[in-house]
């Protein structure tokens, strides 16, 4: 089986550009509900994801910042405690699954490091739950 079977396209995935808010981001975490978001630069090409936590501790260890003021906080200049790793659209199973034990999604890229989306975890762990006999 190869991975794209497991993807997630860019098209039906939130993420943030390099161009984003602080503001932002806590937006699009709070309309489509997850907590870590990839983030992408203006090539298209994946460059880390920003969690809630990153969020967090911006907000803790900046004085005078709140949520009234984090429009003024771009979200590539927030440091990002956890880097998730991506996978080639080319990779093997295993290379993603390994991944995958570790962090909720996997983002996946092309050979030029091009964001084509997401393989989550839940959609791998249902999948082997259906699928698997003894």
């Amino acid at each position: 089986m190869e991975i794209g079977f497991f993807l997630l396209p860019k098209e039906k995935v939130s993420y943030l550009t390099t161009s984003a808010t602080m503001k932002d981001a806590v937006e699009k975490l709070e309309a489509c509900h997850y907590s870590a978001i990839p983030i992408i630069d203006e090539e298209g090409k994946y460059i880390g994801t920003l969690s809630e936590g990153d969020i967090l501790w911006k907000l803790r260890g900046t004085a005078g910042l709140d949520f009234e003021n984090m429009h003024e906080i771009p979200v590539i200049s927030i440091k990002k405690r956890i880097y998730n790793e991506c996978v080639a659209i080319t990779a093997l199973m295993d290379d993603m699954l390994t991944l995958a034990a570790d962090q909720n999604f996997v983002p996946v890229v092309d050979d030029d490091r091009v964001f084509l989306g997401i393989i989550r975890r839940k959609d791998i762990i249902e999948y082997y739950t259906r699928n698997i006999t003894d």
